[in-house]
């Protein structure tokens, strides 16, 4: 049966969806190729909520099931990454204006890194209301935020040199492994996204150290974020 909604959001861990989940009302849950949707009402919204596990691909078939099957009108990506930019610190808040995947690559025959073939582009924009929204959500609760790149790729990075050439080649503030391939599929399905990261670690020898410290914290504070930008976004017509 088919079930529209109001907003899907899709966490790759179990962190970054739990306390979405506990605050559901109504909830139920069904399956979609593997990967079980949660659905019900944060709020008086109607959203629908998946973990799509790590990884560009599982991140990519989790939007795409999401969208076909109850048509969001936003998608919200929520979860952790890794802090690149310079002035970010663990704990942060990064809200992401724009997506880049780093590890697409097809600069041997000419193209500028990053460029996804066929649809001919680099960046894909998160959307404006939301970004809006969620800079009002985070100076109400005293969050330390920045708006910036996201850059995502099938890669841990926890090494200084990794981290300094994907922030000069992409200006890029985060790095993760999900954010960009949800934006690609919300493109190209004309769905707009929004992409939240609490920053859990600084993508450099220390990662895996901080980020097993900090993933719980950190996904809660994206967590919270979300709840709110649910109840407000269509309340802000």
């Amino acid at each position: 049966m088919f079930n529209r909604t109001d907003i899907g959001i899709i966490g790759a861990m179990e962190p970054e969806i739990e306390t979405l989940i506990a605050n559901l009302t109504s909830h139920k849950t069904s399956s979609v190729g593997g990967i079980t949707f949660h659905r019900g009402r944060l709020g008086k919204v109607r959203v629908v909520i998946a973990k799509c596990g790590i990884g560009k691909v599982f991140a990519a078939l989790c939007a795409e099931a999401m969208i076909i099957k109850y048509a969001p009108k936003l998608i919200i990506n929520t979860g952790v990454g890794g802090g690149i930019a310079k002035g970010i610190k663990v704990g942060d808040v990064l809200i992401a204006d724009k997506l880049v995947q780093h590890d697409m690559d097809t600069s041997a025959i000419g193209d500028p890194k990053g460029l996804v073939s066929g649809i001919n582009k680099i960046y894909f924009d998160a959307d404006k209301k939301a970004i809006a929204l969620i800079k009002e959500i985070a100076d109400e609760r005293l969050f330390q935020y920045h708006v910036g790149t996201v850059a995502s790729g099938d890669l841990f990075v926890s090494d200084a040199a990794t981290k300094e050439r994907i922030r000069e080649e992409f200006s890029a503030s985060v790095c993760e492994m999900e954010g960009a391939a949800i934006a690609h599929v919300c493109y190209v399905n004309n769905t707009p996204c929004t992409v939240i990261r609490a920053v859990s670690d600084s993508a450099d020898e220390d990662s895996s150290m901080d980020y097993q410290k900090f993933l719980p914290i950190a996904a809660k504070k994206s967590a919270l974020i979300t709840i709110e930008l649910c109840k407000k976004y269509f309340s802000e017509q």
